[in-house]
């Protein structure tokens, strides 16, 4: 099993970058790869409880809860 790491420095809103780097997350854990996350910077955003993105935008918060239900562990 090869391990991933991920490191996300932008903010969870105002670009799409973070929301599209955590839709690529979910086929490499259904391939049986290991990820981990750290959120660095304005991506310590991504893990603040109690967002309210944008209109038209996906919740980041919720979308990182469910990778930490499957395994994925993120850090600060």
């Amino acid at each position: 099993m090869s391990t991933t790491t991920v490191i996300l420095t932008g903010s969870p809103y105002g670009s799409e970058s973070v929301y599209n780097i955590l839709r690529l997350v979910p086929p490499l854990l259904n391939r049986g790869e290991q990820v981990r996350i750290h959120l660095v910077g304005d991506a310590v955003d991504c893990a603040r409880a109690g967002q309210e993105p944008p209109q038209g935008f996906y919740n980041i918060e919720r979308m990182l809860a469910g990778l930490i239900e499957r395994g994925v562990a993120v850090t600060i």
